[in-house]
């Protein structure tokens, strides 16, 4: 997708997130009604279209397909994680993902190998969400996008630097490029199969059990896994059973 798109798409966040839903709303995520509507939106195409493709993808491709090809959209995001550890002033984060990159590109047949792995050098995944994060820069409500799923503020706003920073939206033929982003997406998808139908079975709510993992996901992502006292707990409710 364009700049222009990303764009568009922060300042009709921004724009958005100037509206609560009233006294009563969820601090984490005054734009519930908007945000459950979406997430009912993404789950019916999900539903109708991604998980069956992706559960084709994983039938028919053997182990070691699927496992070269994650490596290989993992590796790419090791370029992007060597630029967002730089600028989070993360000196041995940075050269483990430039080390990383190096090897998996030219040793591991463009990052379908994971060679650095085996030498022990530690994946950092890091995003310019994240970088923002790091510098102070609050989450902001929680948001469901459509198609792309949850998110915050905060990474939505981040979006257009990180879609400049994905090397595959740097690919010139445009079906390459359409098709390496679907493989991308399949592969993804296709990981979260066992998950999403754990989430089906136990989940009461399965909207607050997503906003609630995510929310501290990337609690932990910003902080390193360690996130100040002073942050916002994630504790099970009657209305929000987290198990």
């Amino acid at each position: 997708m364009s700049p222009g798109f990303w764009a568009g798409l922060a300042l009709f966040v921004l724009m958005l997130s100037g509206c609560a839903t009233g006294p009563n709303a969820n601090p984490r995520d005054p734009l519930e009604p908007f945000n459950r509507g979406m997430y009912q939106f993404n789950d019916a195409v999900d539903r109708a279209v991604v998980k069956p493709v992706a559960t084709v993808y994983r039938d028919v491709l053997p182990s070691p397909v699927r496992t070269g090809v994650s490596n290989f959209f993992a590796n790419l995001q090791d370029a992007w994680s060597f630029v967002n550890n730089s600028l989070q002033l993360k000196g041995e984060a940075a050269g483990n993902s430039l080390v990383r990159f190096g090897v998996n590109t030219f040793l591991g047949f463009g990052g379908v190998l994971d060679i650095a792995s085996e030498m022990q050098v530690e994946r950092q995944t890091e995003d310019f969400g994240q970088t923002l994060g790091y510098w102070g820069v609050g989450a902001g409500p929680y948001l469901v996008l459509p198609l792309l799923g949850p998110s915050t503020v905060r990474d939505t706003v981040a979006l257009p630097v990180d879609a400049q920073g994905n090397l595959v939206a740097g690919v010139s033929d445009v079906s390459t490029r359409n098709s390496l982003t679907t493989l991308n997406l399949l592969s993804r998808r296709a990981r979260l199969l066992q998950a999403s139908n754990i989430l089906d079975q136990v989940a009461l709510d399965p909207y607050t059990f997503t906003r609630d993992a995510f929310l501290q996901s990337r609690l932990n992502a910003v902080y390193d896994g360690d996130p100040p006292d002073d942050s916002e707990p994630f504790e099970p409710t009657v209305e929000n059973p987290v198990k």
